[in-house]
């Protein structure tokens, strides 16, 4: 049996030149090794600056894409029953559930990849105590939030001012009326106690189906699917239940409202209810999924519901193995 060391084709010829019998290579015979091809990439720099705000852009562009479609049917929903604005209605409240549906998929889709996809203030505060996600992004991933539905709420209404103008009546004139196409306001017949436990019911759904998508002990949908889990969930939400869910989807549009004419009266509804409802109500929402899901489902040494106690030995496939 031979015992010729293999060689590259390039040096075949080489090797036979210079070892015609076939005999084991003595060291100087070896040939030199290659050396290896470095190449040096010229980075400008917008990529320095781009590595740092890529995340948080990534969580704007995602609730900016949420807002869009979600406030956009609002307006074309509810503008178009005006018949000023249109000869017939535009829509109904299945385009409505659709609209938003569209939205927080889309959004997701964007920002999944870069930033983990929250796209929810409630979102990132759970992760955050949670599941590790780094306490020093939690503000930064927050403005981002906030700062992308205002904008997206600004482009909407930039769309839709003139139909706005007609529906109110004039040039200036901003109510209540037309100011729900963009913020969450309670129907006259509901409590601000049920408002509140509306959008603490939604959220801890919300958080729940999120967690069990990607939980890879669960049954995650394949990679890069995410985002039509999330669109059949806020369809079967915003069907059934109602939706906002997102203090950044609601106080990012209301910012914007009482910059282009509504004024205080946004905030004083009901007593302040927009915080109550619209920002610690999903934020609570949001951390009992959590803790729920966390509790009784979840294994994964990354949730702190499960790093909490102390070691004990289990008995796994007949081993015993030490657990934290």
């Amino acid at each position: 049996m031979s015992d010729a060391r293999a060689v590259s084709p390039t040096s075949s010829v080489e090797h036979i030149l210079r070892n015609p019998s076939n005999a084991p290579l003595s060291k100087e015979q070896l040939p030199p090794p290659e050396e290896p091809q470095i190449t040096f990439l010229k980075r400008n720099a917008w990529w320095r600056v781009r590595k740092y705000i890529r995340e948080p852009a990534a969580e704007f562009a995602g609730v900016m894409l949420l807002v869009i479609f979600g406030c956009g049917v609002n307006c074309q929903v509810n503008l178009s029953s005006n018949t000023g604005v249109s000869a017939s209605p535009k829509g109904d409240y299945t385009s409505v559930c659709l609209g938003w549906a569209a939205g927080i998929a889309l959004g997701v889709w964007v920002s999944a990849g870069i930033s983990g996809g929250h796209i929810n203030p409630a979102v990132t505060l759970s992760l955050a105590i949670f599941r590790g996600f780094p306490w020093k992004k939690v503000p930064v991933f927050i403005f981002a939030q906030l700062l992308g539905g205002i904008i997206g709420a600004g482009i909407v209404y930039a769309n839709y001012f003139h139909a706005i103008d007609i529906v109110e009546g004039g040039r200036g004139v901003r109510t209540l009326a037309t100011a729900g196409n963009f913020g969450t306001f309670a129907a006259a017949y509901e409590t601000n106690v049920s408002a509140f436990f509306d959008e603490f019911l939604i959220t801890a759904i919300l958080l729940i189906v999120i967690l069990a998508a990607t939980d890879k002990r669960n049954t995650p949908p394949p990679y890069g699917l995410l985002p039509l889990v999330l669109f059949i969930l806020l369809l079967g939400i915003s069907a059934s239940l109602g939706f906002a869910a997102n203090p950044a989807r609601d106080l990012g549009p209301r910012i914007l409202t009482s910059m282009v004419g509504y004024g205080s009266q946004v905030y004083t509804f009901r007593n302040q209810y927009w915080i109550w409802c619209p920002i610690i109500a999903p934020i609570l929402g949001g951390l009992t999924g959590t803790l729920l899901y966390d509790s009784l489902i979840f294994d994964g040494e990354e949730s702190l519901v499960n790093r909490l106690g102390t070691a004990y030995p289990v008995l796994l496939e007949g081993r015993a193995d030490d657990i934290v």
